[in-house]
């Protein structure tokens, strides 16, 4: 098919079937079916012969502009195949929560150089509302948060969701429970993530969502010290539950149906540049696979 639009250009163009012929590497009998085939397929002639000479009508003109849009198309989708078939190469600024510096974002990372080593990084650790600011100012392309910006100007992919837990110390009255809901403990004392922070954002929803009222004694800019602090007998807090969670202290007890959700945001407002666009299919592929 793409063989025979070019034909069809070439013909147009030289307005002679011994010339077309010479230029596309065919015989002339082959174009002159190829003419008749194509006229009796539209129904319609699309040249007038004159001698020799064959000159488009007003249908093969019509015809010949859709045809050019089309090899046009075809070829651009040749070079955008092309481009993807080679490993990637330049920069992927990208930002994302410390906790998700531990193993999540290292394994994408990691993934992805495996077929484009020649892609640098270069990485941005944050508060929620940071890392999203660093997006919308340019600092950074692509952006791994939780839970989902609240800005309408920011596209958002999920691509993992992680259980939540009351973590608590091992000898608290609530050792030993498969699950519990948040209400239950709404008589202890609180150690949070600062405000800024996804987590805090998720807490404070969860609280609302409970209708409780939580008594907070500190609040940490690290989900390791909420964990440390707990083991220490100060408090409860609720937490993502790490498959390396492996604390003798204290003991994650899995919120009742409570995850939260984790996402690729980008701001909608600006194209991303061809590496970092990759490195987000990416992603994206990887999560629905």
């Amino acid at each position: 098919m793409d063989d025979e639009l070019r034909w069809f250009i070439a013909i147009a163009e030289a307005e002679n079937l011994t010339m077309a012929a010479a230029q596309v590497h065919a015989s002339q009998p082959t174009l002159s079916r190829f003419i008749a085939r194509l006229e009796r397929e539209l129904g319609v002639p699309l040249f007038d012969r004159d001698g020799r000479r064959i000159v488009l009508n007003r249908f093969g003109k019509v015809y010949l502009e859709r045809v050019r849009r089309a090899v046009a198309q075809l070829d651009a989708g040749r070079r955008e195949i092309d481009q993807l078939r080679l490993p990637a190469r330049g920069a992927v600024r990208l930002a994302f929560l410390h906790s998700f510096g531990i193993s999540l974002v290292p394994d994408l990372i990691r993934r992805f150089r495996d077929d484009n080593p020649q892609t640098r990084f270069v990485l941005t650790q944050d508060a929620a509302a940071t890392v999203v600011a660093h997006v919308v100012a340019g600092d950074a392309e692509l952006a791994i948060v939780s839970p989902r910006p609240m800005r309408t100007d920011m596209a958002w992919a999920p691509i993992a969701a992680q259980k939540l837990a009351l973590v608590v110390p091992r000898d608290h009255r609530f050792a030993g429970r498969s699950r519990i809901g948040l209400a239950e403990a709404a008589d202890e004392e609180f150690i949070v993530m600062e405000r800024g922070f996804g987590m805090r954002r998720i807490f404070d929803e969860l609280c609302a969502a409970s209708d409780v009222t939580p008594t907070i004694t500190f609040e940490s800019s690290e989900l390791a010290t909420i964990t440390g602090l707990v083991g220490a007998g100060l408090g409860v807090g609720v937490v993502p539950v790490e498959d390396d969670d492996r604390r003798g202290d204290v003991e994650m007890i899995p919120l009742s149906g409570e995850t939260r959700e984790i996402g690729l945001t980008w701001f909608r407002g600006r194209p991303l540049p061809e590496v970092a666009a990759r490195f987000r299919d990416f992603v994206v592929g990887e999560a629905s696979a």
